[in-house]
């Protein structure tokens, strides 16, 4: 099982952007997942968040401008970016909580995609 994400690339401040993270292979469903993004030199941060049931949290500097969803039937998670700021850039990861086959859950990490907000 991964975590193949998708969607990074360079922006213009005040543009968007959408990351998807799509879970392959055998499972039977994405418990909870969660995007985290990294600047150079920087620590990993969690950007936001959502469970089984659609609850959804978001860090501060995001809040108002980027959206988690989830997509059951295909087992896809994605962060829409709007009004993205220069201070956004980093390379994303998301990170999952997947239920497999047999009943257990297991964490996986995305490889990553870069995000850059520049003029």
């Amino acid at each position: 099982v991964q975590l193949v994400e998708s969607g990074g690339g360079l922006v213009q401040p005040g543009g968007s952007l959408r990351l998807s993270c799509a879970a392959s292979g055998s499972i039977r469903s994405i418990t909870a997942m969660a995007w985290y993004r990294q600047a150079p030199g920087k620590e990993r941060t969690i950007v936001a968040s959502i469970t089984s049931s659609g609850s959804t949290t978001y860090a501060d500097s995001v809040k108002g401008r980027f959206f988690i969803s989830r997509d059951n039937a295909k087992n896809t998670v994605s962060l829409q970016m709007n009004s993205l700021k220069p201070e956004d850039t980093a390379v994303y990861y998301c990170d999952g909580l997947i239920l497999y086959t047999d009943w257990t859950n297991r964490h996986h990490w995305g490889q990553g995609t870069q995000v850059t907000v520049s003029s």
